[in-house]
């Protein structure tokens, strides 16, 4: 089994910056990409930001120049955190850290935290 875990959700203005972070551990034998999806009220799951096992990154054009991703390697966990910046109120949602072991199989969800951005 796999679990993440995320954490660094929260209220912020606009304009702000909020660091999200997500740690995968248990039986984590190979990864091929993890990121960041959201989903606001009323709106289908989205991906925000994707990094490959290669280090090579992905963003939606609605985040590009204000976030980025990267991940980091520890005895047991890999993490990935989401640096947020220039925060818009469409910026609000529910964000959930995304496992893709290989390509074609079944990813891992963590259980979502909630950004909400005031104006």
């Amino acid at each position: 089994q796999v679990q993440l875990v995320e954490s660094g959700g929260g209220l912020v203005q606009a304009g702000g910056s909020l660091r999200l972070s997500c740690a995968a551990s248990g039986s984590i034998f190979n990864i091929n990409a993890m990121g960041w999806y959201r989903q606001a009220p009323g709106k289908q799951r989205e991906l925000v930001a994707a990094i490959t096992s290669g280090g090579n990154t992905n963003y939606a054009d609605s985040v590009k120049g204000r976030f980025t991703i990267s991940r980091d390697n520890a005895k047991n966990t890999v993490y990935i955190e989401i640096d947020m910046n220039s925060l818009k109120p469409e910026d609000t949602a529910v964000y959930y850290c995304n496992l893709v072991p290989r390509v074609g199989a079944p990813s891992y969800w963590g259980q979502g935290t909630q950004v909400t951005v005031s104006s």
